[in-house]
C-alpha cells in the first residue's frame, strides 16, 4: 500500500519544536480569553453569545460562498422563512448551523463527561446533527457523472464519494475510517495534556481534517464547528463569546487569506531540513501560528466590543440618535446592562420621570426589542436585535460586497 493510503501521510500532526512566537501568541491568547467577559452579567452574557452564533454562522456560509444576510437569519430563528425556496434552503441551514453550535456552547466547555471533540463519534455527531436539520433535497450530491443521497453521520465509504478539494486529493474512501482513527488517536484532549498543548493542536487538527475529508459534503462547516468545540474544551472560548469562522472568512489582511493558508499546509515535505514526515513541517508552523494570530485578532476584537464601557456609551449613542427616543432611554438599558436585570417597578427610580412617562419608555424599549422578560411582568434585561447591531457592534457583520473590497 502505498504511503498516500496510510495514515503516516498526515504526518507531521503535533508540533514538537513550538517557536517563541507561536508560545507568546497562545500566552497572549490564554490571557485575553481568560477575562473576556468576566464583567458581563450572566443574562447579557447569554445574549451575546447568541449574537456570536449568528455571527459565527454568518461568516462560515461566507466561507462556503453562502450568502445569508443577519436579518435573514434572525427571521428565520423566529420561525420567519423567506417565500424564494433559494433564501429559504440558506435559512434553513443557518439554523441548523447555529442549533449545533448552541448545543456545544452549552454542553463543552469545561464537562469532563463530554465526547471528545476529535473523536471520530464527536465528528460524526456534529455532521449528522447539522444534516438531520436539512430536508433530504439539500442532501443530495449531484456532480458531473455522480448523483446520491447523503447520510447525515457517514463518512465516505464507496469510489463515488471520492473528489478533489482544489489541487488536493484525499484519501480515498476505503481509507477515511483509518485515517480518521489515528486522526482521534493524536488530537484527543486526554493525550495532549495541558490546555495549552491542547490549543496548539487545534490549527493543525483543524487541516488535517480538512486534508482527511472524511465527508461527501459538509467537511469544511464540520471542521469549523469541531475547531469551536476543541477551543472550549481546551478553556480558550470564553464561554461562547467569541468564534473562529468571522477571523477565517476575513483573514489577518485579506479574505484570501485561510484557503491560502490551508494549501499551502498541504505542502509535501520540502528536504531534509523540513521535519521527517510526509508534510511540510515548515507549513504546518506557518499555519499554525497564523490560525493563532487569527484567533488572537477575534478575541481582542470582541474584547473591546463587549467591554461594559464602551458598550454603555453605544447604547447611549443608539437612543440619542432614535429621534422617537427619550434621553432618558439610556439610563434603562445602562442599568440592565449593568445590572443584568431589573424590576419593571424600577423605572421610575432609575430613570427619574414621572410614573406614567417612565412606564411609556421602559414600554417602547420592550416594544422595540430592546429590553424582554421570561414573562409580561418579569424583571427586564437587555436584548439585541439585529437591527441595532450596526451602532452597538461596528464591524461584526461586513456584507459581502464590503467583505471583498477589504
Amino acid at each position: 500500500m502505498s504511503l498516500s493510503e496510510t495514515p503516516d501521510r498526515l504526518e507531521p500532526m503535533i508540533l514538537t519544536d513550538i517557536s517563541p512566537e507561536i508560545t507568546e501568541t497562545v500566552a497572549e491568547l490564554a490571557a485575553l480569553t481568560a477575562v473576556l467577559g468576566k464583567a458581563l452579567h450572566p443574562h447579557t452574557a447569554r445574549e451575546l453569545t447568541a449574537i456570536v452564533r449568528i455571527m459565527n454562522c454568518y461568516y462560515s456560509n461566507l466561507i462556503e460562498g453562502h450568502h445569508t444576510r443577519p436579518r435573514e437569519i434572525e427571521r428565520a430563528l423566529n420561525g420567519e422563512m423567506d417565500a424564494d425556496p433559494r433564501k429559504r434552503d440558506l435559512q434553513i441551514e443557518a439554523v441548523a448551523h447555529i442549533e449545533v453550535q448552541e448545543l456545544l456552547d452549552k454542553e463543552i466547555e469545561g464537562d469532563a463527561t463530554q465526547p471528545d471533540p476529535a473523536s471520530t463519534g464527536f465528528i460524526r455527531f456534529l455532521h449528522e446533527s447539522f444534516y438531520w436539520r436539512l430536508p433530504e433535497e439539500m442532501r443530495l450530491i449531484k456532480g458531473r457523472d455522480r448523483e446520491f443521497l447523503m447520510e447525515p453521520g457517514v463518512f465516505r465509504t464507496a469510489p463515488e464519494h471520492d473528489v478533489e478539494v482544489g489541487r488536493h486529493v484525499p484519501p480515498s474512501s476505503d481509507r477515511v475510517e483509518a485515517f480518521m482513527a489515528r486522526f482521534s488517536e493524536v488530537y484527543a484532549a486526554g493525550p495532549l495534556g495541558s490546555p495549552t498543548r491542547q490549543m496548539l493542536a487545534v490549527p493543525a487538527a483543524h487541516h488535517r481534517l480538512a486534508y482527511i475529508h472524511p465527508f461527501a459534503d459538509g467537511n469544511g462547516r464540520v471542521a469549523r464547528l469541531m475547531t469551536h468545540a476543541m477551543i472550549l474544551k481546551a478553556g480558550f472560548g470564553a464561554h461562547g463569546l467569541w468564534a473562529i469562522s468571522r477571523g477565517l472568512a476575513r483573514g489577518l489582511s485579506d479574505k484570501g487569506e485561510y484557503k491560502a493558508m490551508l494549501a499551502l499546509a498541504d505542502a509535501p515535505r520540502q528536504g531534509d531540513r523540513d521535519g521527517r514526515g510526509n508534510l511540510s513541517l515548515k507549513a504546518l508552523n506557518a499555519f499554525t501560528l497564523w490560525f493563532l494570530k487569527v484567533c488572537l485578532d477575534q478575541v481582542t476584537y470582541m474584547s473591546g466590543l463587549f467591554d461594559l464601557r464602551t458598550l454603555a456609551d453605544r447604547l447611549t449613542q443608539m437612543v440619542h440618535i432614535d429621534p422617537y427616543m427619550k434621553p432618558e432611554a439610556a439610563a434603562l438599558l445602562r442599568a440592565a446592562l449593568h445590572r443584568g436585570e431589573f424590576p419593571r417597578g424600577e423605572a421610575r427610580a432609575i430613570t427619574g420621570l414621572a410614573e406614567r412617562t417612565a412606564r411609556d419608555v421602559l414600554s417602547m424599549l420592550v416594544q422595540r426589542g430592546l429590553l424582554g422578560s421570561e414573562n409580561p411582568k418579569g424583571p427586564v434585561s437587555l436584548r439585541f436585535p439585529t437591527r441595532t447591531h450596526e451602532v452597538l457592534f461596528p464591524r461584526l457583520f461586513v456584507d459581502v460586497e464590503a467583505l471583498n473590497q477589504d
